[in-house]
């Protein structure tokens, strides 16, 4: 059975080359791994980023550089910068390895039911070969200008950021 149906999408796969026309924006909350990976993609592609992250500016690796355009929310509580994200975005992407969610990403799933926002868990385990166009298809089908990119730090699932890197610049050149 093609990907697309497996997704639950009507249609097949809109070809990844218009996608760049549509994203305006990603937001991140800027931790390791996933969320930096998406900061790092939307500056190499010259995409506008940004999107909020704790008070002081606090990831495991130390304090999220200045480079990346995130702002401080008034907690260091990361679970506000998660809810935010997913609040001020019109759809997120979860990027995992495993095909569980734990920890933040859960929560990030969460908030998005709770605020009713369109949102896809991409796992590299099991959906790296259908990826870009699964991608692809929520963002066409959900019409995604602001997208909240999140997935696991770096010390959770090494190997994130190459998964969301990939698969995003694969969506977004043309």
């Amino acid at each position: 059975m093609e990907p697309w149906r497996l997704a639950g999408t009507l249609a097949p796969p809109v070809s990844p080359k218009h996608m760049s026309n549509l994203i305006k924006k990603i937001i991140s909350g800027g931790q390791s791994g996933a969320d930096r990976a998406a900061l790092d993609t939307a500056i190499k592609l010259n995409i506008p980023h940004g999107g909020w992250c704790p008070c002081g500016r606090l990831a495991e690796d130390g304090t999220i550089d200045d480079a990346y355009r995130v702002t401080e929310t008034p907690s260091a509580e990361p679970v506000q910068r998660t809810e935010w994200n997913v609040r001020d975005s019109d759809g997120t992407i979860i990027f995992s390895i495993s095909t569980k969610l734990y920890g933040g990403s859960a929560k990030t799933e969460g908030f998005a039911r709770q605020y009713d926002k369109p949102c896809l868990h991409l796992s590299r385990e099991r959906d790296r070969p259908c990826a870009v166009e699964l991608l692809s298809q929520f963002l066409a089908d959900n019409k995604i200008h602001i997208l909240n990119v999140a997935g696991p730090r770096r010390s959770e699932e090494p190997g994130i950021a190459e998964f969301v890197s990939q698969t995003l610049e694969a969506v977004l050149v043309q």
